[in-house]
């Protein structure tokens, strides 16, 4: 009875355990969560923004679906998936960066790191775009810079505002100058935008944004807001620290110490992203979202 008693409490204490799972068939099904290790249904995860319900980790989501996130069903209209990135400089490190491109489009199903689209949200007529971070990291290059421009230069026209969600590693090197000048050159749309439409720029920082988009268009959002925990800066921390050789404050270019430095406007979650986007857009065009009111 004692040896029964044993197996049964053995039994109960190893299937409290979170296990490791079959590698063969947990994909299909089931979610590790990066930060806490809990183990997530793909369907709950799917359900749930990918975010994980345990602790709010905010898992990475591609271009495509974080506009069918934030837009209602059934009304975005894609745009610009036929521009491709040309090897202008024949740049080569490890490999050609033409195999890089070629690599990033076979792997992703996109032409380069940015996925734009018209669509509407709560009702309010948007254009948006998101970067497709597994492209290349999410680096601008001329054609990532030029979809950005045309979701500035659409909304201008149409006199609509402008959402777009940043997740990028910065300037794409492999362009040299062409990359950097997409900097100023989506600057100048945002401001074009403003200027002559006086339509606004709502800018979403998820994680990483840095380098040179984060030096530019991405900071200039009439509204900054950014997902819970997202790297947001020019340069790394790893690479400031070994610059200036100080240790760096706790938390250093987060999402939550950027909005205690007053850099962004608010820390938002996934889940509430959508509803925060359609309270700010009804409030800086005087549209009432769909629902609101109800």
């Amino acid at each position: 009875m004692a040896d029964g008693r044993r197996w049964f409490e053995n039994t109960k204490t190893f299937t409290a355990r979170a296990r490791p799972m079959d590698s063969a068939v947990a994909p299909d099904l089931w979610t590790l969560c990066d930060k806490c290790g809990t183990p997530i249904f793909n369907e709950t995860l799917a359900q749930n923004s990918q975010v994980c319900p345990s602790c709010g980790h905010h898992f990475p989501v591609s271009g495509a679906v974080r506009l069918r996130m934030l837009c209602d069903e059934g009304s975005l209209v894609f745009h610009d998936a036929d521009l491709v990135s040309v090897d202008a400089l024949s740049f080569v490190d490890s490999k050609p960066y033409g195999r890089r491109v070629a690599a990033s489009r076979s792997q992703v199903g996109t032409n380069d790191a940015f996925v734009s689209a018209s669509g509407v949200i709560e009702g309010i007529p948007v254009e948006v775009g998101s970067f497709e971070f597994r492209f290349m990291g999410g680096s601008m290059g001329s054609v990532v810079g030029e979809m950005i421009t045309r979701v500035f230069e659409r909304a201008r026209a149409r006199s609509v505002p402008a959402v777009v969600v940043s997740a990028s590693g910065g300037a794409r090197m492999q362009e040299g100058v062409l990359s950097l000048m997409q900097m100023a050159k989506t600057c100048a749309a945002v401001a074009r935008l403003k200027d002559d439409a006086h339509m606004p720029y709502i800018s979403v920082l998820s994680h990483p944004t840095t380098g040179g988009v984060a030096a530019s268009f991405s900071m200039l959002g009439d509204v900054i807001v950014a997902e819970p925990g997202a790297l947001i800066g020019f340069a790394g921390p790893r690479v400031i620290k070994e610059t200036i050789g100080q240790d760096l404050p706790v938390g250093f270019q987060t999402s939550e110490y950027l909005l205690e430095h007053g850099m962004i406007d608010r820390v938002v979650k996934r889940t509430e992203l959508r509803a925060l986007l359609a309270q700010l857009l009804g409030q800086l065009t005087n549209a009432a979202p769909r629902g609101a009111g109800a």
